[in-house]
């Protein structure tokens, strides 16, 4: 045994000397092993030091091999690898894919970097730093060094612009206000040419078409005082003349049906129609005029501006509708102080026809197929209204579990109409980017649970869409009905609603008629941020104004068409945060409140309309929809042939996760889930499933790890949880992290739950 030590120990320094990167480096030449950067202690203040030395450390190139505990596995499987021939295969996979190619100093140009610092500290203010480079070898490694001597940073005395009498100029001097250029602050570089396309951008919006950065100076004069320096800005010299000129909208032309691969404009007979201030050019009339007039948000007469400009083209391209988009501004030949605009529009088929088939998964542990067939008319009544009819069928069923063998097949379809603007009786805008739309949709749905019921739904709704911009984003149904009834409910599950009577909610016949609305805010498509954020809340409310209208109350219920009404309010909010250590590692968190509350006509919130908790994207830790509520136990009003749906009106759900970069495709997740539901009011169906002071010492809590193959495409996530807290279990007793034992089946079947889902779980 004392020999297969020693064996064992000697390959394992064997394999840590072969990781170090250094057994393979050839005859003369060294391992580069990265740099270290020194700013020399000066008059300026230490936090000047230290973000100087920040910016440089980004500067140095080549970046070395990564090192993991002074190992370089990269070059170990490299190395591995030996001659490879063929770009394809194993080895090939291992040379170039897992492993990396050693970086030596050979390829590190140590005058080159030393320039780049000296030229980033100058452009920042520092005119007589000092940089020197050298390096430090150590056996068959080395590492670069860089010191700096700051000496003194210039700051602005005066900030000069232009005085000339020129529209142009003077144009110019009213943006000095708000300059990036301020006395007393350092020169930067940076800022000057920040403050050279603030310049430009402004005057864009105030009619200068023409007008680039390029044609602006700012000149630096360092020998006025010591250390200081004077900043002059300037138009320069015999710039084109109608890059002086202010312009005005002129005349706007549309051609809606613009052919890309042929010319569709020149020597035809085109039929011109004008409306308003836009003429419309076509062969043929596809489009109504007022939409163009609903969709273009120049004025003829009105300065030029880029804001309307770009508004405008993001608004065509937001209609769903064309497929290119060309915008052009061409000086009219009459008035040489006007724009006539062109914008030129390639549609797509105005009908489509789409087959999809896929494979899904939900939040009830349950996966499965559909098949999905979508019809579509992008302009039925010529006005860019998209008319969609679409077909689904589809099975779903969990391959282990409680619910195994209680398959799920759905069916149904759905019409919906869109308009891209507001359809209301009051005048209702929006100068947004994105065409504000009004939705109307019918759909209809049949579900079959095996063993258990069916159920038929009806929903339809009617209302808005808008977004303020790309992160702000509205959703208003100003009326939304649905109905649903039961059929065929088995002797097994009437035999559970015997045990358990809550679960007659599940089946009742239900007519839900309301208004919600919806808020979303976003900044994740945001890159290079170190935070992002993602907020959505909602409203609900149903039956209000039938409730003014019929009366009734819940010992006393009136109905519609022979079905109680649904009469209730809830609300719901979710919360996310991103925090992005680097572009490989993320820190994510989510928290949803939800409430809802039942009034007037109804003793109970809707069945549909309740909150759950459990499964693949909630409490991974536990199965889907098994949680309270509160401290409930549901599996005890079951023989376990089938795992019923536990719902409450109030939710909490907190979770947090730490997402970092495996390899390539491959990403790793550690995570901790905790939350539970609850009932408003006390019932002696469901001890301890209301909502207490107590409540946070009901939480579930579970962990666990998981792995993300993101294939681009799609993201197919595992997730392996265990709970640590189960709120169900007698007071004192509801942790049980002294409890795991991953060497025991026994736990294990019971505890360790293996989530297999599509994308992210927030």
């Amino acid at each position: 045994m004392r020999i297969n030590n020693y064996i064992t120990l000697l390959f394992l320094v064997s394999l840590l000397l072969g990781c170090s990167g250094t057994s393979k480096i050839p005859e003369g030449d060294l391992l580069y092993v990265g740099h270290t950067i020194k700013v020399q202690k000066g008059e300026e203040s230490k936090s000047t030091r230290k973000k100087v030395k920040s910016e440089l450390e980004g500067l140095i190139r080549p970046a070395p091999n990564k090192s993991i505990f002074g190992m370089r596995p990269g070059i170990f499987f490299y190395n591995l690898a030996g001659n490879v021939k063929k770009e394809k295969g194993f080895r090939y996979w291992l040379k170039y894919k897992l492993g990396a190619e050693p970086v030596l100093m050979s390829k590190v140009d140590l005058d080159y970097n030393q320039k780049v610092i000296q030229n980033n500290v100058e452009n920042s203010g520092f005119f007589n730093a000092n940089t020197t480079a050298d390096t430090i070898k150590k056996g068959k490694k080395v590492k670069a060094t860089y010191e700096v001597e700051l000496n003194n940073q210039y700051k602005i005395k005066s900030v000069v612009f232009p005085k000339d009498s020129i529209l142009l100029a003077k144009e110019i001097k009213q943006l000095e206000k708000y300059s990036f250029l301020r006395v007393g602050r350092p020169y930067d570089l940076e800022n000057i040419k920040k403050e050279r396309t603030r310049i430009d951008s402004r005057l864009k919006e105030r009619g200068f078409y023409y007008f680039n950065e390029d044609y602006l100076l700012i000149q630096v004069d360092s020998t006025v005082a010591n250390h200081e320096v004077d900043l002059i800005v300037k138009i320069k010299n015999n710039i084109p003349e109608r890059a002086k000129n202010q312009y005005k909208i002129n005349d706007i032309y549309v051609y809606p049906s613009f052919n890309l691969r042929r010319d569709t404009i020149s020597g035809r007979k085109m039929d011109t129609i004008k409306y308003d201030d836009i003429t419309i050019i076509d062969n043929r009339t596809v489009f109504k005029p007022f939409i163009f007039d609903k969709t273009l948000l120049f004025n003829k007469d009105e300065l030029y501006n880029r804001t309307t400009h770009n508004l405008s083209l993001n608004r065509l391209i937001t209609l769903g509708t064309f497929k290119f988009v060309k915008n052009e501004f061409k000086e009219n030949e009459a008035s040489k102080d006007k724009l006539d605009v062109y914008y030129y529009l390639t549609p797509l088929p105005k009908k489509s026809i789409q087959v999809e088939a896929l494979a899904k998964t939900n939040t009830a542990n349950y996966s499965g197929t559909e098949l999905n067939i979508n019809w579509s008319n992008r302009n039925l009544l010529k006005g860019a209204e998209l008319l969609n009819i679409s077909a689904f069928t589809g099975v779903e069923v969990q391959v282990a579990g409680q619910n195994r063998g209680f398959n799920v097949y759905r069916f149904g379809g759905e019409a919906s109409l869109v308009w891209p603007r507001f359809i209301s009786p009051f005048e209702m805008t929006s100068g947004s980017a994105f065409v504000p739309k009004t939705k109307a949709s019918l759909s209809y749905e049949y579900q079959l649970r095996t063993k258990l019921y069916s159920l038929k739904t009806f929903n339809g709704s009617f209302g808005y869409l808008w977004k303020e911009n790309e992160r702000k984003e509205h959703n208003l149904n100003l009326i939304n009905i649905a109905y649903t009834s039961p059929n065929d409910v088995s002797d097994l599950y009437q035999s559970q609603i015997d045990d358990n009577p809550s679960l007659q909610r599940v089946i009742d016949r239900q007519l839900i008629f309301g208004t919600n609305y919806s808020y979303t805010y976003t900044n994740t498509m945001v890159q290079n941020k170190k935070n992002n954020i993602y907020f959505k809340g909602g409203i609900d409310f149903s039956g209000n104004s039938l409730g003014l209208l019929l009366g009734g109350n819940d010992e006393n219920p009136k109905n519609l068409l022979g079905v109680p009404f649904s009469q209730y309010s809830k609300l719901e909010l979710e919360f996310r945060h991103y925090y992005n250590f680097n572009r490989e590692t993320t820190l994510a968190s989510r928290i949803i409140l939800g409430a809802g509350i039942p009034y007037g006509n109804s003793k109970d919130m809707p069945f549909i309309k309740q909150f759950f908790i459990g499964g693949t994207s909630s409490i991974r830790a536990f199965r889907a929809r098994s949680i309270g509520p509160g401290t409930f136990d549901g599996s005890t009003v079951t023989d376990n042939s089938f795992l019923p749906d536990q719902s409450g009106d109030l939710k909490f759900e907190f979770s947090t996760e730490l997402r970092t970069q495996i390899y390539k495709l491959v990403k790793g997740a550690l995570f901790v889930d905790a939350g539970n539901i609850w009932l408003l009011n006390k019932t002696d169906e469901k001890p301890g499933a209301e909502f207490t002071g107590q409540f946070l010492n009901q939480l579930a809590v579970g962990t666990g790890l998981g792995l993300r193959f993101d294939f681009n495409f799609l993201v197919l996530r595992t997730d392996l949880a265990f709970p640590l807290r189960k709120p169900y279990l007698p007071k004192g007793n509801e942790w049980v992290i002294d409890e795991i034992k991953f060497s025991d089946g026994a736990w294990r079947k019971e505890n360790l739950i293996f989530n297999i889902a599509i994308g992210y779980p927030f």
